[in-house]
């Protein structure tokens, strides 16, 4: 197969079903091309890993790193950083999923701080006026910490553990991934009460 341009980090190939994920006799994945079904989930592996390196790269803390100290004292809790802005379509979805996690964890030590990076106040007022948070709120409107946490996709979530150390970390709000998410704050939780 041909790669005809570059386009960011990764190569646009000629073939189009390449990058079309369809099934095949009940398997998933992109299809068999000319590179076979096993080349394609390699060069996805391989892009997942450049992907990686380049979030590392532009500053993101890398799983087991300390929060920026312009984040505050958060240790000894578990703390959801959820970096937000006013015209983010999936923030108004992952509003009432934090409101609901905060109700349903915040007894047993999840704090959700939500990051708002909108250079307005006014702004980020208007939103929380149709979308109201039950979590606590912090406002980064000349972006020095939405830039110490290297976000790159709006909303950004950091989950850290009770000694402060960034543990997952997602780009994006998909209600499909909401149990998934769930699921690491709750294994977050059961490792701060066993320390």
């Amino acid at each position: 197969m041909k790669i005809i341009r570059r386009r960011g980090l990764f190569p646009v190939r000629s073939e189009r079903r390449i990058f079309s994920p369809r099934t095949v006799k009940g398997e998933s994945g992109c299809g068999r091309g000319p590179l076979g079904e096993k080349d394609c989930i390699m060069r996805f592996s391989f892009k997942s890993a450049c992907l990686a390196v380049a979030l590392l790269a532009a500053g993101a803390p890398a799983p087991g790193q300390a929060p920026p100290a312009a984040l505050g004292g958060v240790t000894g809790r578990v703390v959801l950083v959820d970096f937000w802005a006013s015209w983010c379509t999936p923030c108004r979805r992952s509003f009432p999923w934090m409101n609901a996690m905060q109700r349903k964890y915040g007894g047993e030590g999840l704090q959700i701080i939500g990051v708002n990076v909108d250079k307005e106040r006014a702004l980020a007022d208007e939103f929380l006026a149709e979308t109201p948070a039950e979590f606590e709120l912090r406002f980064d409107p000349a972006g020095k910490l939405a830039e110490a946490f290297g976000v790159q996709a709006m909303p950004s979530s950091f989950l850290l553990d009770a000694s402060g150390a960034v543990i997952a970390t997602h780009f994006g709000f998909k209600t499909a991934d909401a149990q998934r998410y769930e699921r690491e704050i709750v294994e977050a939780l059961a490792g701060a009460e066993e320390k």
